[in-house]
C-alpha cells in the first residue's frame, strides 16, 4: 500500500468549509438529529440488551456513590450543633456513602462553622477509591487486559489487518465512556489516551509505536513484526446535534468543522513523522470518528483504500440505526457492511471496512442504551463531571460525565488541556461553592527499580505546579487535591499516598 506523499494529497481537505452531508451506501439520509418524542418499546435487532442492563448497573452504581454526596452533606450540616453531632455524622456517612468521614473536620463543628468544601473533596476522593477498587478488584466491565473478551478482540482486530488500536478521545468528561460503552471494545485491548480537542502529542505518540514495534521484533507481541499488520491510530472528536453552537468540543470553539479537521492534521503529521523518520509509514493506518455527545451516535469518516480520510463524506450510525431497525439480524449487519464497503466509491480496504463493520454495529447497542435509559438523549447535554483527573493512569474510569482528564507529565506542558478543565468546573463546582477536585495519577512499572519512588516524586511535583498556578483558588478552599499512584503490572487499585486533606489522609488512611 503506497503512503508516501500522503499528507500533501490531504491538504487540500484541511480547510474551513463545514461538514455538508451525510452518506449510507452513496443515498443522502437527511440529518443526524433524531427526535426523542418517547420511548422505543422495541430495542433494535442488533442490540446486546443483556451487555445494555449490565453496564447501566454498573453506570448507576459507580455515579451513585458521587451523586449522594451532597445530599448527605446537607442532611447533617441540620445538625452540626448538635452535642452527639460528630457520632451521628459518621454513623450515616458509613450507612449512606459507606466510609468514615475525617474526624478533625467534624469536630471542630462546635467552634466554627463546618468546613463543607473540605468534606465534599474527601467525599469524592473516597468515592474514586471506592470505584477504583470495585474496577481492579471485579472487573466489572469483563475488559482487563488477557481476559477472554479482551484476546477475542485483539484476534478481530489481527483479522482485520491491525496489531494494535490506539485511540484519542477528547478529555471533555462526555467521551469517557467511549471505548467501553460508546464503541462497546474491551478496554484492555485499546491503548487510551485523552487529549483536549483530542490533539495527542506527536512525539510521545511516535514513541509508543516505537515500543509497540520494538516488542513486535523482539518478543512477538501482540504479533510477529513479519505480519503484515499495521499500528491503526483513532482520532475520536465530539459535537453536539441538538446544540451545535454550545456544546461542541470547547477546545474548538464549539466548531465541528475545525474539531475534524484538527484531529484529521493532527493523525497526518504522526503518519508523515513515522514515515520521513523511519521510511516505514505502511505500518499506520489511519481512522477519523465523530461522536455525538447527546445520542453517544458515531459517525465515520471511511478513509479509501490508500488512507487518505474525507472531513465532509462520513457513515452515520444513527441513520443506519432508523434504517436498520425493522430488519432482521442478518440484513441488519449486510446492511451495514453494504455501506461501509460502498463508501469511497468502493474503494475501502476490506480489513477497514470490516472493523468499521463491527464499531457501527456495536454502536447500535449504545444508542438503544441512552435513548432507553433517558427517555431520549442525555439530559446532561454538557459538562458534568465529578473531578479532573490529572496526569497518567485512569485505566479504571470508562463512564460519561464522569471525570475530565488532563494527561501530563508536567503541568506546564498539560496547561492548556488543565486549563480547559479548571473553567468547567469553575462552571461546575465554583459557581456553587463546590471546591474543585484534582485526583493525581502517576501509573508506574512495579519492575523497574525506584519507579514507586519516582512515580510518587511525579504526584507532588504535580501537585505543587497545580497549587502555584490555581493559587488564589487553593487559598479559598476551592480546590482540593488526591495524590494517587498504581502499579500498571499489577491488578491492584490505586494507592493514596497524599492530598491537601493530608491531616484526615493520616487519620482515616
Amino acid at each position: 500500500m503506497a503512503y508516501r506523499n500522503l499528507a500533501r494529497k490531504n491538504e487540500r481537505l484541511l480547510g474551513p468549509t463545514a461538514p455538508r452531508k451525510r452518506y449510507l451506501s452513496g443515498q443522502e439520509f437527511g440529518s443526524e438529529t433524531s427526535t426523542f418524542s418517547s420511548r422505543s418499546d422495541v430495542e433494535h435487532p442488533l442490540t446486546n440488551v443483556l451487555g445494555n442492563k449490565k453496564l447501566k448497573d454498573y453506570e448507576l452504581e459507580v455515579k451513585g456513590r458521587f451523586d449522594q454526596i451532597v445530599p448527605l452533606l446537607k442532611k447533617i450540616s441540620t445538625f452540626q450543633h448538635h452535642q452527639d453531632f460528630v457520632v451521628r455524622a459518621q454513623e450515616i456517612a458509613k450507612s449512606e456513602l459507606g466510609f468514615s468521614l475525617p474526624n478533625h473536620i467534624l469536630e471542630t463543628a462546635w467552634v466554627r462553622p463546618l468546613d463543607m468544601r473540605a468534606l465534599f473533596a474527601w467525599c469524592v476522593f473516597e468515592a474514586h477509591q471506592q470505584s477504583s477498587n470495585q474496577f481492579f478488584n471485579l472487573d466489572p466491565l469483563n475488559g482487563s487486559e488477557g481476559g477472554h473478551d479482551a484476546n477475542t478482540f485483539q484476534s478481530f482486530l489481527e483479522e482485520c489487518g491491525f496489531h494494535l488500536l490506539d485511540v484519542t478521545p477528547c478529555a471533555d468528561g462526555r467521551l469517557a465512556h467511549s471505548i467501553a460503552y460508546a464503541l462497546r471494545i474491551p478496554f484492555g485491548s485499546v491503548r487510551r489516551r485523552s487529549h483536549a480537542g483530542a490533539l495527542f502529542d506527536i512525539e510521545n505518540t511516535v514513541n509508543r509505536w516505537v515500543k509497540t514495534e520494538h516488542k513486535r521484533f523482539r518478543e512477538g507481541i501482540p504479533n510477529s513484526a513479519h505480519e503484515e499488520t499495521r499500528y491503526l491510530k483513532v482520532v475520536l472528536y465530539h459535537f453536539s446535534s441538538l446544540n451545535p453552537s454550545t456544546q461542541g468540543c470547547a477546545a474548538h470553539g464549539s466548531n465541528d468543522s475545525l474539531a475534524a479537521s484538527s484531529g484529521l492534521k493532527r493523525l497526518l503529521d504522526f503518519r508523515e513523522t513515522v514515515e520521513k523518520t523511519f521510511c516505514c509509514g505502511s505500518l499506520v493506518d489511519l481512522l477519523l470518528i465523530g461522536l455525538d455527545t447527546d445520542t453517544d451516535s458515531i459517525r465515520v469518516h471511511v478513509p479509501d483504500s490508500e488512507n487518505n480520510i474525507p472531513l465532509d463524506d462520513w457513515i452515520s450510525a444513527n441513520e443506519i440505526y432508523d434504517t436498520t431497525k425493522h430488519l432482521s439480524v442478518d440484513m441488519a449487519m449486510n446492511k451495514i457492511k453494504h455501506a461501509v464497503e460502498a463508501a469511497r466509491g468502493g474503494d475501502v480496504n476490506d480489513g477497514m471496512s470490516k472493523f468499521i463493520t463491527k464499531l457501527i454495529a456495536n454502536n447500535i447497542s449504545q444508542i438503544d442504551y441512552v435513548r432507553n435509559l433517558h427517555n431520549g438523549p442525555y439530559p446532561d447535554e454538557g459538562h458534568a463531571e465529578r473531578f479532573i483527573g490529572v496526569g497518567i493512569g485512569f485505566k479504571e474510569v470508562h463512564l460519561r460525565n464522569l471525570t475530565y482528564f488532563a494527561h501530563l507529565d508536567t503541568v506546564e506542558e498539560g496547561a492548556p488541556d488543565l486549563d480547559v478543565g479548571i473553567k468547567i468546573f469553575k462552571g461546575l463546582n465554583v459557581s456553587r461553592d463546590l471546591p474543585i477536585p484534582v485526583v493525581i495519577r502517576f501509573d508506574y512499572s512495579g519492575k523497574v527499580p525506584g519507579a514507586r519512588e519516582r512515580a510518587l516524586g511525579d504526584c507532588k511535583r504535580v501537585d505543587n505546579a497545580i497549587s502555584t498556578r490555581y493559587r488564589s483558588l487553593v487559598d479559598d478552599g476551592l480546590l482540593h487535591t488526591c495524590l494517587t499512584i498504581r502499579d500498571r503490572d499489577t491488578k491492584a487499585s490505586a494507592e493514596i499516598v497524599g492530598s491537601s486533606l493530608d491531616l484526615a489522609i493520616k487519620e482515616e488512611h
